[in-house]
């Protein structure tokens, strides 16, 4: 097959990062009402999750430090449903591999599957919260406000969610799915946020918002003490600054998304929804403000995904060590949880990169294979610098523009593709996998 040459191109975004994240921290929390709701000396669970969050062990630091110089006992808590095989030492190791655990936050990190009754939703769902964030004399959520990848609402992933899936670990996120599967996810997270903030528990917590280079762009303290309706209008209006920030993939459409990475850590669906236009229940091009993608080609798995392979089943053909890669056990805990067993359906698989590409091309509806487009992506949350063929340039958007010159695309002698390149500094483009031409240097 032939394949068109390719052109290494990014895309420019406003760089929102903040700069000193631990006194912003210190500044955000200390304005707030949080410590007036807590007794001197009292314990504070702070409740951390299981997403690829950029600074994640910096911003919890920060939080258990200013906890302990208000006197208070911090400890830490893994707020996660199903992920880390479901298990208390799952997910114990989830954080540790993030760096947090005891001896680098300077708390303990009490992790446990046991759940006690918090109450009922307004549909007579039960509730539940982690046992002992339960004893503690608060509970302080540090969760990412951000778009979900199942649905679309005025209230999606964030502290609510943390609320409910979260604080209710496994044995809530099952239950809590199940009734959104019904309800609607929406619905699920306002009336189990709901049951959880009456049993007055929780103070609030610091949301975390990330720019479109996965940057740490805003730090955000969000209190309960306001009252229900304050807390949900605050986080509303967080998820629609994080969504105008949102990156996406650079041209309107596409014949073939090659996504290097695919894990849990990188989405809760494996990819995200909303950048490779994939439903978790098979929907091809669902979300209609995102760019139109015919086939996906998934070609290996994180290795912070524990070996949970949820999402493959959005992708339409596979690379077989993907498939090696995956351990059934949690990938079926985590798909089944959240009641979506189409995600984990598995696709057509080959054992080299040019022989799956070979053979999705010909399904995009094109008789002249050349004319088939293609883009290449690390992950879903790395937007920035990616391939393109170069029969996609005249559809990039204004953001984008192309750093090298067209190279032939090279397979090594497996098949396989070269890892993507990186723009080191200005200077000569030089790139034995894929060819040379004189634009910028990179290593591959």
């Amino acid at each position: 097959m032939n394949f068109p040459k390719f052109v290494l191109a990014e895309q420019s975004f406003p760089n929102r990062a903040i700069s000193n994240i631990r006194e912003h921290i210190r500044q955000e929390l200390a304005q707030s009402d949080f410590v007036a709701r807590v007794p001197k000396g009292g314990r504070v669970a702070i409740g951390v999750g299981s997403r690829g969050i950029s600074n994640i062990a910096t911003i919890v630091k920060a939080v258990v430090d200013f906890w302990k110089e208000q006197g208070a006992k911090p400890f830490l808590f893994p707020a996660m449903g199903s992920h880390g095989a479901a298990t208390a030492e799952g997910q114990s190791d989830v954080l540790a591999h993030y760096g947090i655990h005891e001896a680098t936050m300077g708390a303990p990190l009490l992790s446990s599957l046991d759940v006690v009754p918090i109450g009922k939703t307004a549909e007579g769902v039960e509730t539940f919260m982690d046992k002992n964030a339960a004893e503690a004399d608060a509970v302080f959520l540090v969760a990412r406000v951000k778009w979900h990848t199942d649905f679309a609402g005025a209230l999606e992933s964030g502290l609510f969610k943390m609320m409910a899936i979260g604080l209710g670990k496994f044995a809530g996120a099952q239950r809590y799915h199940t009734f959104g599967y019904r309800a609607g996810l929406e619905q699920m997270l306002r009336s189990v946020g709901a049951s959880i903030f009456a049993s007055g528990k929780v103070l609030g917590g610091l949301a975390i918002l990330e720019g479109a280079h996965h940057e740490t762009a805003a730090l955000v303290a969000v209190s309960s003490g306001r009252g229900l309706e304050a807390m949900i209008a605050h986080e509303e209006q967080l998820l629609r600054q994080v969504k105008s920030w949102m990156a996406k993939l650079p041209a309107p459409e596409m014949d073939i998304l090659i996504v290097d990475e695919i894990g849990k850590n990188i989405s809760g669906a494996g990819m995200d929804t909303k950048i490779i236009n994939r439903g978790v229940n098979g929907e091809y091009n669902p979300w209609p403000d995102t760019p139109k993608v015919r086939r996906l080609y998934a070609r290996t798995l994180s290795e912070l995904s524990y070996h949970s392979g949820v999402g493959l089943g959005m992708a339409d053909v596979i690379h077989d060590k993907l498939l090696n890669e995956i351990d059934w056990k949690p990938t079926y805990i985590n798909s089944l949880t959240a009641s979506t067993p189409a995600c984990i359906r598995t696709p057509i698989h080959y054992s080299s990169d040019r022989a799956a590409l070979s053979a999705i091309a010909p399904t995009v509806g094109k008789t002249d294979l050349s004319e088939v487009t293609y883009c290449r992506i690390h992950n879903t949350l790395e937007l920035i610098r990616f391939e393109v063929s170069e029969n996609l340039l005249p559809s990039l958007g204004s953001n984008a523009k192309a750093l090298s010159a067209p190279y032939e695309i090279k397979f090594d002698a497996n098949g396989d593709l070269p890892p993507l390149p990186v723009l080191e500094d200005e200077g000569d483009f030089e790139v034995s996998e894929h060819g040379s031409s004189p634009v910028a240097s990179v290593r591959a």
